[in-house]
């Protein structure tokens, strides 16, 4: 699940209750210290981009589709509150349009997305495709005979001269045997096999935080993709975990040196087609805002920083 800056904060401080309806406060520049799967994608995706909502925290639409994801996460989280035996897909359906209410009560930004929709079809639609997500996942999974140990659990694990780890984990799963699977609700399409690193990356990193916490390497790492309706799994070993901790460790070196620096390059890919701050990238003949930290002079030869490839 993604997690937001804002998001992490509150969940840092245990909030469990909706978040105020009123305007957020725009909060001062500062120094990233921590570090979330969505934003380690952020900068690897294009650094420029990480900058922009990092740093300059600059707004972002809403998306019918994040959106949609965010909902049919909260139905399933409140599913287990029944008993096992109540867990049905009936329930569950019944349960979206209390949950999008919730949801529009604690974000009111979002209503603009169906702002142009005066007759409420478009809303109509976008809940029911919500609902058959919902649906799918009784195929996929049996909730009668699941009880999860934690539900939209929130990490945080520092690393030693690292950054710190933090995620919101969907499901934790605990066997009597003591063995732990981490378990993600994707609400789109599984992707093709070159393009399934990204998924499994967030997976591991969740697997990083829970070893480092617990001391416990996760047995099994669990992707439900509702949109296509599969279920793809992988089981972690030690050394995976040692080797997506390395290359945290040099993304955030990057991520440091570029914050110093001032230096961050955008990185053009056909994501930029979806991307909502063009107006501010150069790669659009656009300007980014000017750079709300202290930057530190570049020594003679040094190589510009900003980019992290692959491992």
């Amino acid at each position: 699940m993604e997690l937001t800056e804002t998001g992490a904060a509150a969940a840092s401080a245990g909030a469990t209750a909706a978040i105020p309806s009123a305007a957020p406060v725009p909060r001062p520049a500062a120094a990233p210290t921590s570090l979330s799967p969505s934003r380690a994608g952020d900068f690897m995706q294009c650094p420029l981009l990480y900058r922009f909502r990092v740093i300059d925290r600059l707004p972002e639409k809403p998306s019918e589709a994040a959106t949609r994801g965010t909902l049919v996460h909260a139905v399933l989280e409140r599913l287990f509150d029944a008993p096992a035996g109540e867990r049905t897909a009936p329930r569950a359906r019944a349960l979206v349009p209390g949950q999008w209410d919730r949801l529009r009560e604690s974000r009111p930004e979002l209503a603009e997305l169906f702002a142009d929709d005066p007759d409420g079809q478009r809303l109509a639609r976008w809940l029911g495709e919500a609902e058959r997500l919902v649906e799918r996942w009784f195929t996929l999974e049996d909730p009668t005979r699941l009880e999860p140990a934690e539900r939209e659990l929130f990490v945080e694990a520092e690393l030693e001269s690292g950054p710190r780890l933090r995620g919101i984990i969907d499901r934790v799963d605990v066997a009597p045997t003591g063995e732990v699977r981490i378990v993600d609700y994707k609400t789109g399409k599984a992707p093709r096999p070159e393009y399934a690193e990204g998924a499994l990356f967030q997976m591991k990193f969740y697997a990083l935080v829970v070893w480092r916490l617990k001391g416990v390497v996760p047995r099994r790492l669990q992707l439900v993709y509702l949109g296509s309706g599969e279920v793809r799994t992988y089981d972690p070993v030690l050394a995976d975990l040692e080797r997506v901790e390395r290359r945290l460790r040099a993304l955030w070196d990057a991520i440091r040196e570029a914050t110093e620096s001032g230096d961050w390059r955008p990185r053009p890919t056909k994501l930029c087609g979806w991307c909502d701050h063009q107006a501010h990238c150069p790669e659009f003949g656009g300007t980014p805002p000017p750079y709300p930290l202290p930057v530190r002079a570049r020594e003679s030869g040094a190589v510009a920083q900003g980019r992290m490839g692959a491992d």
